[in-house]
């Protein structure tokens, strides 16, 4: 029994792997602050790899804890974010972190994000110690993974379904089924299928709030008018939205709202300073900066919004109530497009593919008309943004009911 156990309410770790961008951390993030803030005596630490993770703030009750980087390519490929130590060392680390954090903090739930067995199966021991002391698990997925084909191959490679049916006892989707149903395609044996279906809750997208005001914080001049927020998330893979919108600027003079791009923490420099090269000739018509960790400020004073169609962005535009154009990305994973099409098809956004040409006056046409667009709030779709009340019932629930070495499971 931990020393404060009488005394303290639900300790939940959630890990986030985050190879690649902003959005694990950022989903964990709004998931931590809401377990913190409907309980005062809660606690949640966020166990990541997210590099920038510092730069967050977080709620009272919120920890962190960083794993050391490691870097996603274009092909699907990874390696340390320190080019002269090896992947494999690096996984053995974060493994040996995780376990051991996981120990001291002697959590009720772990709650871990999209990927079941962790980066490279780094999750595995603690999954094991975990269930022995009979800490519930949890498997949090976004609305969208992948396409069929690509899903089945990466997860038949990681052997996710095993690992789902194995060790979690819930699997919690942050999305709804008439938007996408990420495990459908999966093929699995009836018994498992009925497993899973049996954990499986929907529990509607992650509504977001204005964060506490960071004391100093600054906002560029065009924020106080009319703008059109131009996102690319972390930027990592948003070079080529941002060079679409800066060519429709250039070619049509006539755009009656200015844009405000934020480039992200991780678009490569020279795409950069090529950017920062044309924004200038713009005189005043665009400008940019590079990251800001409290973007909900610049999403709710927006007119309009420019994205690739993220999860978190997307949660964004609904909470926010934000008219949306989306380009979502295709490669290496359609998670964007499918989600951007689900949502244009319920009305919610408009979508902007680039398979269908990128010509400037086509984004033009669509940033002149973006004012005048539907707020997705016109649209009644039922329990759309309930996910956070969602999450906190499952761990008040949950939380304070540790099964000991009774754990049933799938597999022996």
């Amino acid at each position: 029994m931990r020393e404060d156990e009488a005394s303290s309410g639900p300790r939940v770790l959630i890990y986030s792997h985050d190879t690649f961008g902003l959005g694990h951390l950022r989903r964990s993030r709004a998931i931590a602050n809401a377990i913190v803030s409907g309980d005062a005596r809660a606690r949640a630490l966020i166990v990541s790899g997210s590099p920038v993770i510092d730069r967050f703030a977080f709620a009272p009750g919120v920890q962190t804890v960083r794993l050391p980087p490691v870097v996603k390519f274009p092909d699907g490929g990874y390696a340390s974010r320190d080019a002269a130590v090896p992947l494999d060392r690096t996984v053995a680390l974060r493994t040996d972190i995780i376990a051991r954090t996981c120990a001291a903090f002697d959590p009720d739930m772990i709650v871990v994000d999209k990927e079941p067995a962790g980066f490279h199966g780094e999750l595995l021991p603690t999954l094991d110690w975990a269930a022995g002391r009979g800490i519930r698990l949890v498997l949090g997925l976004r609305d969208v993974l992948d396409e069929a084909d690509r899903l089945v191959l990466e997860w038949e490679r990681k052997g996710a379904v095993e690992t789902m049916a194995r060790f979690y006892d819930e699997i919690w989707v942050y999305g709804l089924s008439r938007i996408h149903e990420p495990l459908a395609a999966l093929p699995m044996e009836p018994e498992t299928a009925a497993r899973i279906a049996e954990r499986l809750t929907f529990t509607g997208y992650l509504r977001r709030d204005l964060p506490e005001r960071r004391r100093g914080r600054e906002e560029p001049a065009v924020a106080k008018g009319p703008f059109i927020l131009v996102t690319a998330g972390g930027g990592g893979d948003g070079a080529a939205l941002i060079d679409w919108v800066l060519a429709a600027y250039e070619a049509d003079p006539g755009i009656p709202l200015p844009a405000l791009i934020a480039f992200g923490p991780f678009l490569d420099d020279a795409a950069r300073a090529g950017f920062d090269a044309r924004i200038g000739a713009l005189a005043g018509r665009v400008v940019a900066i590079t990251f800001d960790s409290e973007i909900e400020f610049l999403m709710s004073k927006a007119a309009g919004v420019v994205a690739m169609g993220g999860y978190n962005t997307f949660c964004e535009i609904l909470s926010f109530d934000r008219r949306a154009i989306l380009v979502p990305r295709t490669e290496p994973r359609r998670e964007q497009a499918i989600r951007a099409l689900a949502a244009e098809g319920l009305g919610l956004v408009r979508v902007l593919m680039e398979e269908d040409g990128r010509a400037p006056e086509r984004m033009a046409t669509a940033l002149r008309a973006l004012p005048d667009q539907t707020e997705p709030s016109r649209v009644l779709v039922p329990g759309l943004l309930g996910g956070l009340e969602a999450v906190a019932r499952r761990v008040r629930a949950l939380a304070g009911s540790r099964v000991g070495h009774q754990r049933v499971r799938a597999y022996s």
